[in-house]
């Protein structure tokens, strides 16, 4: 069966997200920080159709994460286009060539026809709940890792149903303050540090997750 992981870019204070989070801003209020470390690496850029950029233990952090990769599984927010029913009109943050190039299960409430996007992107939508989101995508996966991608709230879910084999989290030096906490309600969650990598501005550690 295949393994079902999650990858986190967090702050030093358990954010994942920052304060004041909208539809024009879906990463809160200094929420972009998280990710910077990823904007220059090569294996980002070639994901999103870009060339160049830096190869490094980064890089190679990314590679890893993502090369076993089967079918992704994220929420609503993540997806984004807003609450209640569908303005289908909406087709994700990335442009027609998303950088997934495989299956994606997006939960939500009100159903909505699979799109198919260039580069082997698939956005098919699931209305009744994690359990059938994950069935479904550990069969398009066809044995290779699930990885719920996000948002906090999708991750937070699979945690607490005790889903999620694996986390690793991107630790980013920065304070935010306030915003989407990860690790609030989950429960007697345990985790069991399984690889630690220093990156240049960055610290990688992965987890085995446990109860």
């Amino acid at each position: 069966m295949s393994t079902v992981t999650s990858q986190l870019s967090i702050s030093l204070d358990g954010y994942v997200a920052g304060p004041e989070q909208s539809p024009q801003d879906p990463l809160g209020r200094g929420g972009l920080r998280l990710h910077e470390w990823l904007f220059g690496l090569d294996t980002w850029r070639a994901q999103h159709g870009l060339t160049g950029g830096d190869r490094g233990v980064d890089a190679e952090v990314v590679d890893e994460m993502t090369r076993n990769v089967g079918a992704y599984v994220m929420g609503r927010h993540m997806f984004g286009g807003g609450d209640g029913p569908w303005d289908e009109t909406w087709r994700g943050w990335w442009g027609e060539e998303p950088p997934f190039h495989t299956p994606v299960f997006v939960l939500t409430h009100h159903p909505r026809s699979a799109l198919t996007m260039a580069g082997g992107t698939e956005f098919r939508f699931v209305a009744d709940g994690i359990h059938s989101a994950l069935k479904q995508a550990r069969e398009a996966a066809g044995g290779r890792d699930v990885s719920i991608a996000g948002g906090a709230s999708t991750v937070r879910q699979y945690l607490t149903a005790g889903l999620l084999d694996t986390l690793q989290l991107h630790i980013v030096p920065i304070v935010l303050g306030a915003g989407e906490r990860l690790f609030e309600d989950v429960g007697d969650l345990r985790l069991e540090q399984a690889a630690v990598v220093a990156g240049p501005s960055v610290t990688h550690v992965t987890y085995r997750v446990s109860r």
